[in-house]
């Protein structure tokens, strides 16, 4: 990534994954090991109308791969925000909200093992 596009702390970045897209705010930027660490905001599901949309902000942060994450516009994410960052995390919601995280990064894991065992085939 371009030393000038590099996100900033405080940023929020989205990953997307098929149909979903988990927000979250880069707290720092862990250059010796490069990974980003970040904190999950939301989980949006874009396969249905109105979108889905999950409060992860009781989910544990994440150390994660810098490649795979882009600056969110402010546009695609007020709304989302505006909808649920407007209250309070529910305190039950927290063992929700960490198994869908969890079900999210496992997919993405998932598919990043196959497209690597894919890559490395080509060689």
């Amino acid at each position: 990534m371009d030393k000038h596009l590099e996100p900033q702390p405080g940023q929020i970045l989205c990953l997307e994954h098929g149909d979903r897209n988990l927000y979250v705010e880069l707290i720092q930027l862990v250059t010796a090991r490069n990974l980003y660490w970040v904190r999950p905001l939301l989980l949006v599901d874009n396969s249905c109308e109105p979108p889905l949309i999950e409060d992860l902000r009781n989910a544990s942060d994440l150390l994660w791969q810098p490649n795979l994450f882009r600056v969110a516009l402010d546009t695609e994410v007020i709304t989302y925000f505006h909808q649920v960052l407007a209250k309070e995390p529910q305190p039950d919601s927290e063992p929700l909200a960490k198994q869908q995280l969890n079900h999210f990064i496992q997919q993405v894991w998932q598919t990043q093992g196959k497209e690597g065992k894919s890559e490395g085939g080509k060689e």
